[in-house]
């Protein structure tokens, strides 16, 4: 066995696992640091495929600012630990099939592959992921591309038309008003006499 192979099955138990603690582990706070192991784990088998980009993608994105993000916010909250265990042996056969299914699919997946007896194919010595996965979006894919982007462009000015609901109790600025204002309005002089030393 090469030690790429060792290095593909270490990451690759790894991710199971991370994967398992952050299904099954009943603190949120550790459930998410265990799925930053997990992105972690993905990164490097994404590595071993020479997909350096989406690796570093997955670790800048996901775990430097998503995870980070999603940790504070379930540290702020205060989650009922007691309210979330009640409901969890009412989903577990749902979810048992679930993941015998998603098994059984990657099993077949792996079959059909190795059934195959594809080998990859090393690349030349300037060969960049990065350039062509580059040249794959914006020349093939180009129109599919815009299109994601108009659609995440929309749901992002949906998000925020939704947060930006009138409420009566909350405070807002008025910018117009604010630079309309003067000084006679804001400031007043007051005349007072000077006090004596005793």
């Amino acid at each position: 066995m090469e030690f790429s192979q060792v290095v593909f099955y270490f990451f690759a138990a790894v991710l199971v696992f991370a994967a398992g603690m952050v299904v099954t582990i009943r603190n949120p706070v550790k459930a998410a640091l265990f799925l930053v192991l997990a992105f972690f784990s993905a990164a490097g088998l994404w590595v071993l495929l020479e997909a350096e980009f989406l690796a570093i993608v997955l670790v800048l994105v996901y775990v430097g600012a998503v995870m980070v993000l999603f940790l504070f916010v379930v540290m702020m909250l205060d989650i009922n630990l007691v309210r979330l265990r009640e409901g969890f042996g009412e989903y577990l056969p749902i979810g048992g099939i679930v993941a015998v299914l998603m098994v059984m699919e990657m099993a077949i997946v792996l079959s059909v592959g190795f059934a195959n007896g594809r080998v990859p194919v090393p690349h030349p010595a300037g060969y960049s992921n990065t350039r062509e996965l580059g040249r794959l979006l914006y020349t093939v894919y180009a129109y599919p591309f815009e299109i994601a982007a108009g659609i995440l462009l929309a749901a992002i000015v949906a998000a925020i038309a939704l947060t930006l609901r009138h409420r009566p109790e909350s405070k807002y600025q008025n910018p117009s008003m604010q630079v309309r204002v003067k000084r006679s309005e804001r400031v007043r002089l007051v005349r007072m006499p000077s006090e004596k030393k005793q």
